[in-house]
């Protein structure tokens, strides 16, 4: 009997400490003291001359699973787009900005956590299906032909920025996973991770120090476009050191920050972060901004596709 209850006590223990490392940050409301901190922090960053201002759209709306960290991530990158002077800033939750006329007005589209919902995982048709009046043969082409629209934007040479649950707005969509470079699959629970460069001497990795940085999330793992290994990694982590429910995948890494080519356009994916605490970290602030610069067509560097070949 002894036994059996100091094995009972053991192993609520180490669900008790599991528990404490996988719970996620406390959100917060998005304040001017906040704003402001972050503001401090992205003044420091440099200026970019130019008198061909790009214009962006950071588009924030979601049918799906709420990121708390939304409207602090549309502060984050508006304040940093201002201060670099190089960009005039539109933001929108209105999917008619997706027509192809109103689209064309754009050079740069930022998608700000647009998790999409249920099965069909599509944020253009979530909206549709809200309209009454349209069948659903009418939902799923208006749907898609704002999904084409977008793609189509890329292929052509504008850029496209995604930011974490970004990457999830059209996710079951083949065409889409393809331009961005995969499709979200699940995240192991919340915990402090040491996030890696896959390349320090990479110029849109300059601002952090060579080891990386540890910050707290949820590391997104991916599927689909994922493994065609198509885009240039930025960031990365090692798989044996994170905290998992379920069973290990065999790659050894994953990689959680890219940049690539589509066509003629440019695409900067990053999955940090899902809490906005990680935007108090000026590191991150430098690398979300040489992402834009890079996406908007100010940074020329390699953004050459490792395939397959490099992951040994």
């Amino acid at each position: 009997m002894l036994f059996n209850s100091k094995s009972l006590l053991t192993v609520f223990l180490l669900l008790f400490f599991w528990s404490v490392q996988c719970q996620s940050l406390s959100s917060f409301e998005l304040t001017s003291e906040w704003k402001a901190k972050i503001e401090s922090l992205v003044k420091e960053q440099m200026k970019t001359p130019t008198n061909d201002k790009k214009k962006l759209l950071i588009f924030s709306l979601h049918t799906g699973f709420n990121h708390w960290i939304i409207p602090h991530a549309e502060a984050v990158m508006q304040m940093i787009a201002q201060n670099s002077g190089a960009f005039e800033i539109v933001l929108s939750k209105d999917i008619t900005v997706f027509e192809k006329d109103q689209l064309s007005k754009f050079d740069v589209v930022l998608l700000n956590n647009n998790c999409s919902r249920g099965e069909r995982r599509d944020l253009f048709w979530d909206v549709f299906n809200k309209d009454a009046s349209l069948n659903e043969q009418q939902k799923i082409k208006k749907a898609n032909q704002l999904e084409k629209n977008l793609i189509q934007f890329v292929k052509k040479g504008k850029g496209l920025v995604l930011l974490h649950g970004g990457i999830v707005m059209q996710n079951n969509s083949l065409e889409f996973s393809d331009m961005v470079g995969g499709s979200f699959d699940y995240h192991p629970p919340q915990q402090e991770v040491h996030v890696k460069l896959v390349d320090p001497n990479h110029p849109l990795v300059n601002g952090f120090d060579p080891e990386g940085f540890i910050h707290y999330d949820e590391p997104y793992f991916f599927k689909n476009a994922y493994f065609r290994y198509n885009f240039r990694p930025l960031l990365y982590l090692e798989l044996d050191k994170i905290k998992m429910k379920r069973p290990r995948p065999n790659d050894k890494i994953k990689y959680i920050s890219w940049i690539k080519r589509h066509g003629r356009g440019r695409v900067f994916y990053s999955s940090p972060s899902h809490n906005a605490q990680s935007y108090e970290n000026p590191e991150l602030l430098q690398f979300l901004y040489n992402g834009l610069l890079y996406a908007a067509g100010f940074v020329d560097c390699d953004d050459s596709a490792i395939k397959k070949r490099l992951l040994n």
